[in-house]
Formats: C-alpha cells, sequence, structure tokens
C-alpha cells in the first residue's frame, strides 16, 4: 500500500511542521522502519512507526521536554540507533530546543570524544531510551542534568501548540570529527536542514517520484541524519534503518534491505562497498535482487573509481545497474550534501598526471600510464554555488587548477558554537578580487578542481604532505600502501608526515589483515614491498612504515581514519618497536635498513 506516490508538501520552513503535514494527510503510512538484528543469524525483527504516530510520539516527548527546559537550551541525544533516536531528535526541535546528535557512552573508543562535546554543548537535558539509561546515567553522573528515556514517556495527545520556528534559528549542533579537545559543533538553522534535504532529493531524483530511504550510517552522523531523518520527513516517504553494527557483522543485511523495498536510495563511505565486493558470499548472492535500486551515495574521500568497478561486479548478477553508483562531495559545515553524480549517468572517471597535480594542475594523464591519479567525479553543486580558491591569495582559480574548495547556498551553517574568531574564519571568507561572486564562502578546507563541469575532490588541505616543495596526497599514498601487499588491511592505514632534520619525512602506519597473525607475516619483507611501491609510485622515501594490529588505527566517530590523531600518537610513541604477543606491533625504523 506504500507504493503510491505521496501528495506533495508545502514548503514548510522546518521538520516538525512538515511531521504534523503528513500526520494529518497521511496518517497510516508508514513512516520510520528499524529493522533489529537481535541475534547473529536473524534476518531481521521490523518496528515501524506511521506518521500519525511519530507525530503522537514527538509531541508527547517535546511536551516532556518543555517542562525541562527553556526553548533555545541544548538537548544531548545519547539513544541507541533506532526509531526512538527519530523520534527524540525531532521531539527537540518541536520544543524550540536544540538537539545535539550524539552517541550512548558504549561506542568503543568514543568516551572522551563524548565527555569532550557534552562539556562544549553544556545540556539542559539528556535523552535516552530505558535500554541504555543505566549507562547513561553513570558516564552523566558528574552532570546536574535530567534524563528523559524516550520509549518511557506515556502516550498522550499533547497541548503543545504547532511550532512555527523562526527559520534563522538553530536546529541542531553538528559537531564535526575533529579533535577531542577541541570540539566543534557546527550550528545548522532550521532553514539550513530543510534546504539541504530538498538539494539532496533533487540532486538524485527522488524530489517527485516514489522512493524509499534505506541507511545505516550513525544518526550522530551528518549524512546519516540529513539522508534518513530530514530528507524522508521532508519529501513523505518511508525511512528503513538498521543499526551500524548490524551492517559490519554482516553487509549481507544491508543489501537484503535494498532489495526488499522499491525505489531504494542508500549512502555509504567508500570502504561500505568494497566490504561488500568480498565479504558476500556467493550463497547470500543467492535469491538477491538489486535492479530496483534507485542510487547508491558513495560520500566519502577519495571516492576510488575502482571500488565502483569492484562492487558492480560483484553483484552485477543479481541486476544492480552500473549507473547507480553516485559519487558525492559535502561536509558538516554545509549540513551534508554539496555536490553529486546524478543516477543514471555513468561515473566520470578522471586519469591526472601525477606530477601535474603535485604541482597543483589537474592535467589529464598519458595513454597508460601507470602513475596515473585515478579519480572520480563528484557530480555537480546541488543548488548551491561551489567555487575553487587559492587557500593563501583567496583568488578565484580557473577550471583544473587545484585549490581549496568553497561553498556558497542556503544550506551552509551559521557556524561554530562559541568559536567567534574561527566562524570568521571559516564561514565568512571573501575573494579577494570580487570576481568570483559577492557575499561570504565557507572555505571548506578540502582541496579540489573542477574539469568538465565535475568537481574532482584531491584531498584535506591539512593533511596534505610536502616534501622538497612537491604535494603528495595521503589517500594516494595509501592507496599504494594497501596494494603493496596483500597482508595490508585495506582502509585502515594513515600517511603523514612529521617534522625531521632535512624537512618532512613521510610515516605509514597501517593495520594488518584479522585473518592473519603478527607471527605468520614476514614483517620486514612486507616494509619492503611498501617502501618500493610508494618509491617507485610517488618518488618518496618512506621515513617509518608501522604495522599494527587491527583496531590500532585511531578513526572518528563517522568511521573515517584520523590522520592527525594517528600521527600525535605515532610523535608521542604509542606504537613502540618490539613483535611481544602484549603490543603485537612492528617498527621498521629507516636507520634499520
Amino acid at each position: 500500500m506504500d507504493s503510491r506516490r505521496p501528495p506533495l508538501a508545502p514548503a514548510y520552513r522546518s521538520l516538525p511542521e512538515y511531521v504534523r503535514h503528513w500526520a494529518q494527510v497521511a496518517p497510516d503510512r508508514r513512516a520510520f522502519t528499524f529493522v533489529d538484528h537481535p541475534a547473529p543469524q536473524s534476518r531481521g525483527v521490523h518496528r515501524t512507526l506511521t506518521w500519525r504516530r511519530l507525530d503522537l510520539r514527538v509531541r508527547a516527548v517535546a511536551a516532556r521536554l518543555a517542562e525541562e527546559a527553556e526553548p533555545g537550551a541544548r538537548v544531548a541525544l545519547l539513544c541507541p540507533q533506532g526509531t526512538e533516536y527519530v523520534t527524540a531528535f525531532l521531539a527537540a526541535l518541536t520544543a524550540g530546543l536544540v538537539a545535539v546528535p550524539l552517541y550512548p557512552p558504549g561506542l568503543p573508543g568514543h568516551g572522551d570524544r563524548l565527555a569532550a562535546v557534552l562539556a562544549d554543548a553544556r545540556p539542559a537535558v539528556v535523552l535516552t531510551t530505558s535500554h541504555v539509561v543505566g549507562e547513561v546515567r553513570d558516564f552523566c553522573a558528574d552532570m546536574p542534568v535530567p534524563i528523559v528515556a524516550v520509549d518511557q514517556v506515556p502516550e498522550a495527545d499533547s497541548d503543545l501548540p504547532p511550532v512555527a520556528p523562526d527559520d534563522t534559528e538553530v536546529a541542531y549542533l553538528q559537531y564535526t570529527s575533529g579533535s577531542t579537545r577541541t570540539p566543534a559543533g557546527v550550528e545548522i538553522s532550521h532553514a539550513n536542514v530543510v534546504a539541504n534535504a530538498r538539494q539532496a532529493l533533487a540532486a538524485y531524483g527522488v524530489d517527485d517520484r516514489p522512493v524509499t530511504l534505506v541507511g545505516w550510517l550513525p544518526l550522530y552522523h551528518d549524512m546519516g541524519l540529513v539522508l534518513s531523518v530530514a530528507a524522508p520527513v521532508v519529501r513523505g516517504q518511508l525511512s528503513v534503518l538498521m543499526d551500524p553494527v548490524a551492517f559490519l557483522h554482516e553487509p549481507v543485511r544491508w543489501l537484503r534491505l535494498l532489495a526488499a523495498h522499491p525505489h531504494a536510495l542508500s549512502a555509504a563511505p567508500n570502504f561500505a562497498y568494497d566490504y561488500c565486493s568480498s565479504a558476500v558470499t556467493d550463497a547470500q548472492k543467492a535469491g538477491l535482487r538489486l535492479d530496483g535500486v534507485t542510487a547508491l551515495i558513495n560520500g566519502s574521500e577519495p571516492v576510488r573509481p575502482g571500488t565502483a568497478d569492484r562492487f558492480h561486479a560483484a553483484f552485477a548478477a543479481q541486476g544492480l545497474a552500473p549507473d547507480t553508483h553516485c559519487p558525492s562531495y559535502g561536509l558538516a559545515e554545509a549540513t551534508v550534501f554539496v555536490s553529486a553524480a546524478r543516477p543514471g549517468e555513468p561515473l566520470s572517471r578522471f586519469a591526472l598526471d601525477r606530477d601535474a597535480l603535485a604541482a597543483g594542475k589537474a592535467l589529464p594523464a598519458p595513454d597508460g600510464d601507470p602513475h596515473a591519479v585515478l579519480l572520480a567525479g563528484c557530480g555537480t553543486p546541488a543548488g548551491q554555488r561551489v567555487r575553487i580558491a587559492d587557500p593563501v591569495s583567496r583568488a578565484a582559480l580557473a577550471e583544473g587548477e587545484v585549490g581549496e574548495i568553497w561553498v556558497q547556498g542556503p544550506n551552509v551553517g551559521r557556524g561554530y558554537r562559541n568559536q567567534e574568531r574561527q566562524t570568521r574564519r571559516v564561514f565568512d571568507a571573501t575573494f579577494a578580487d570580487g570576481t568570483a561572486g559577492g557575499g561570504s564562502w565557507l572555505r571548506t578546507g578540502d582541496l579540489g578542481t573542477v574539469l568538465d563541469g565535475q568537481l574532482i575532490v584531491t584531498g584535506r588541505l591539512k593533511d596534505l604532505i610536502v616534501v622538497d616543495g612537491r604535494n603528495h596526497y595521503p589517500q594516494d599514498v595509501e592507496a599504494t600502501a594497501q596494494d603493496a601487499d596483500p597482508v595490508v588491511r585495506r582502509d585502515r592505514l594513515a600517511a603523514f608526515g612529521v617534522p625531521g632534520d632535512t624537512g618532512e619525512r613521510v610515516v605509514v602506519v597501517a593495520e594488518h589483515v584479522r585473518s592473519t597473525g603478527l607471527a605468520a607475516i614476514d614483517v620486514p619483507g612486507l616494509v619492503r614491498a611498501v617502501r618500493a611501491a610508494v618509491s617507485a609510485r610517488h618518488g618518496l622515501r618512506l621515513a617509518d612504515v608501522v604495522l599494527v594490529p587491527p583496531g590500532t588505527v585511531p578513526r572518528t566517530s563517522s568511521g573515517k581514519v584520523s590522520r592527525a590523531l594517528t600521527r600525535r600518537r605515532y610523535l608521542e610513541g604509542a606504537y613502540p618497536s618490539g613483535t611481544s604477543e602484549t603490543s603485537e606491533i612492528s617498527r621498521t625504523a629507516e636507520t634499520a635498513e
């Protein structure tokens, strides 16, 4: 019954107004379904909220919040993935409060960051669920703040009046995946999130036709929140959620949900597509049909053409069309979505000359060049303006010149909470000559260029490695290192520069695969292979190659490798020499060769 096209919604100013609208015009349609996997072999237990039920739950929790906090106060969401998370987020907005999407204290490796964010946000109330309320109370024991379990708020009609907020007011704080010492909360307004949801729906061609949003990305992550909550609320379409851990345990679960729901639109980082290609068995593929998938967003950088090729080769027999893969680019400061390749179009591939790219020029590589840098185009801007600027002179750069990506549009956030100086530097940039357009621009901190009308992301400005005046992109070095030996775990390594006596030295810290223990690895041979590959391809001599056990290389809360934290731990001596069972770490230093 959900295959019917819902009536188009008027242009409301906030997500709570959309919820109320759909509850009135399509009350019995499914709004959100969470698919739980309580056991290793579980095929999934579905729990669904209709638009009427969602509206009742949201208003009940909003009324409870209104008893605890004044409008404009912050509400920390420490809920597990599920419909309670959606309810908590929308209830905070409905009550006129500022949501702070976070996660329960049990998320491994992120307790320090959670504590730092809570200290910065200073919430007036914490929302969680009865399942984890005990550990949340323990974690927040030193915070004089009420803790409310969303699923224990009674369902009763609320007298809370419909909300029509000033759309310039802050709806939520999206904390970026930065240092735990200086958390940065981006202030996203009601207008920002509604605009970006509409931009994403239009970019992927589902703003006026049926779609099911299928997602396992965590809802505290910017892409998960916009694609799995904001976009379906604006469009009035079903959102099907699952837990990220359930995907990591059995990636075929994600594919089964894609197959089970018509016109599915989903998103995942680059590693997830490689993971599915290698981990899903032939037996699991049997009976799987993916010909109904509308679009698969690849939202991590760099987007590697080879990943898309492997994924579609792995699932071509299941009917997956090759033109469903949509490389995209975004960041929290722009709510999330900035540019996107459109479904139905072939993947844009660029083979660039490595030496020219190191000098800041995106020039085609000669045919058959084995050292060419292969990148995928991230499409065109989604209802906003994108320009490339020299990060030092602030001059606009021409097509094919590499510089900092600047963004301007209704989705760009208001700034960082309580960081006025940093807000001016990042959100209020202007071009030196004024020829590229007036007004304030967002400095993304990402490097890229435009070729054939396509945005190409080449790396992060702060991660750039400069040796002897030449630029080297760490993800490029990492790709070479992981291809040098199959024992190196894919997408679980970091390349970075460290100071040396004669200039910057380059270090690679890499995890080994789980299937091979350290004792079975020829570590000196692996190090020689990595060094030789990086030298041949990049002209770089690695000062150090460190092999560490799985799970050692730190990642951000969104799942990306944190090069900055890896570098800091390396300089602090966190990766000592030795091959003992307790450390299971081996370092081969340049001086030992």
